[in-house]
């Protein structure tokens, strides 16, 4: 399986499915993610390895291996790893559509839109 690298680490596609994704992703030591917002899909984030600072709309949630959070359609979020490990963790996606153009972008340390 290929990983798709990103400024923050990368993520691998585990399994791609007409009615669910999952992937396994790793985010960097001191990267996080945009954050950002689905129209199109749920998402359930399971903690695998290290710390994960998350933003759920207004809330943040620290979660540690074996923690999970499920992210709601239209729900701002983003995950953050401040530990000096990689963070990984699998993410499992329902809904209608999966492709990465369903991702709204509300702020993006990297610039991109």
């Amino acid at each position: 399986m290929q990983e798709d690298h990103r400024p923050w680490g990368y993520f691998r596609v585990l399994s791609d499915e007409p009615d669910h994704k999952v992937k396994k992703i790793v985010v960097y030591p001191g990267k996080r993610l945009s954050l950002q917002l689905h129209h199109h899909r749920t998402e359930h984030w399971f903690i695998v390895k290290g710390r994960a600072l998350i933003t759920l709309g207004e809330r943040e949630l620290n979660l540690g291996p074996g923690q999970a959070v499920d992210i709601p359609v239209e729900t701002p979020h983003r995950v953050a790893n401040q530990g000096e490990e990689d963070l990984v963790f699998i993410e499992i996606q329902t809904g209608d559509y999966f492709g990465e153009d369903d991702i709204v972008r509300l702020e993006d340390d990297f610039g991109r839109r």
